[in-house]
């Protein structure tokens, strides 16, 4: 099938559709200038992560956990919505879309006016630090501006350490949005994975279950995926150049 003729049908898949489950990875982000930190270039094959258990018990990798926020901090601020994340909005206003699951933590959903209780960010939020005691929120950038003027991991009031509000190496997904996401999937005639390998679980498993129960698949990434053999459709594109096309608005 031709690539003209896949989004004609891609679009008569939206329009038929009445519950849609809508999954996205690093590459819905990468034309608004995140990079795609896990990929065969990004920037976990030039230094070494910090694991959960090692932010924990050291004052050496809480250091170098905020070294890296801060060094990486400016894709962040300076990134805005592209295409693809608006025509999402776009989608979420015809009332079909069911939910926005996430693997990214840019923010860019928010910014482009997916609604909160749309969307589910499996990996946590990079706007906000969390107090590792007492749960207490603080903006990353008032975070951020104590290491770069103390060069020692930021504190609570309580004296807890804060930790970006994100899902480290080593550490658990919520269950509590694993289970809203996986209950969703069960619901939906149509998924669509934009911008993601579907490799990493047990994030990769929520499109795929709403395949195994009966939902159409459409896939949106460029690149192979792990899931390119059961897709109903799979578009080899830039989402920001398709899916305005396919959710017409």
């Amino acid at each position: 099938m031709k690539g003209a003729n896949k989004i004609d049908r891609a679009r008569e898949f939206v329009e038929k559709s009445r519950n849609i489950l809508v999954f996205t990875g690093a590459g819905i982000s990468t034309s608004s200038g995140i990079p795609d930190y896990r990929g065969t270039t990004g920037i976990w094959t030039k230094r070494e992560p910090v694991f959960y258990q090692n932010f924990v018990s050291s004052e050496k990798s809480r250091i170098d956990y905020w070294e890296y926020k801060l060094e990486t901090h400016e894709f962040f601020r300076n990134a805005k919505p592209n295409a693809a994340h608006k025509s999402l909005v776009e989608l979420e206003k015809t009332g079909k879309m069911l939910a926005l699951v996430t693997q990214n933590i840019d923010s860019l959903h928010r910014k482009a006016g997916t609604t909160a209780d749309k969307l589910i960010e499996l990996h946590g939020n990079n706007a906000v630090a969390k107090c590792m005691e007492c749960s207490k929120e603080v903006l990353m950038e008032e975070a951020l501006e104590y290491f770069k003027m103390n060069r020692m991991p930021p504190k609570c009031e309580c004296g807890g350490y804060l930790k970006p509000a994100v899902v480290m190496f080593g550490e658990s997904l919520n269950p509590e949005d694993l289970k809203r996401a996986f209950g969703l999937a069960q619901k939906v005639d149509l998924v669509i994975s934009i911008g993601s390998t579907l490799v990493v679980e047990p994030a990769a498993s929520i499109p795929l279950m709403a395949r195994q129960n009966g939902a159409v698949y459409l896939i949106i990434n460029q690149g192979d995926t792990a899931h390119d053999n059961i897709a109903d459709i799979k578009l080899e594109a830039n989402a920001c150049e398709v899916l305005p096309l396919i959710i017409e608005y």
